[in-house]
């Protein structure tokens, strides 16, 4: 079960149940990915509420990873949502506000087609 005061949310892609988390290693593979020079440029970044999809591969990928999940980009992306899109910004917006707080920073992303 995922503990909301570590920063852990759960997620459902087919039929499993996934933990994720953006551990300290999580969030270092995101400030490289997008080029971020700390976790405030970081957080800025997400504050925009804009993520090409793209974007919410990583985010979910380093989530599951953080979370002890071995999965590639790869394996990420094959993973299925029930909602389809909205599902995949729920999940993201879940963690990004589980990781930063519930502030301005954390609303739900819109994802940009690229």
């Amino acid at each position: 079960m995922a503990n909301l005061h570590r920063g852990e949310i759960e997620a459902q892609f087919g039929d499993r149940a996934y933990r994720l988390c953006l551990t300290l290693g999580a969030l270092a593979e995101l400030e490289h990915a997008f080029g971020a020079s700390d976790l405030v440029a970081l957080a800025a970044r997400f504050e925009q509420g804009r993520l090409r999809a793209r974007d919410l591969l990583l985010i979910i990928g380093c989530g599951l990873r953080g979370a002890g999940a071995s999965l590639s980009d790869a394996e990420v992306a094959a993973l299925a949502h029930a909602q389809g899109l909205p599902g995949y910004v729920d999940v993201a917006g879940r963690l990004l506000a589980a990781t930063f707080g519930e502030g301005e920073a954390t609303r739900p992303p819109t994802p940009q087609a690229q």
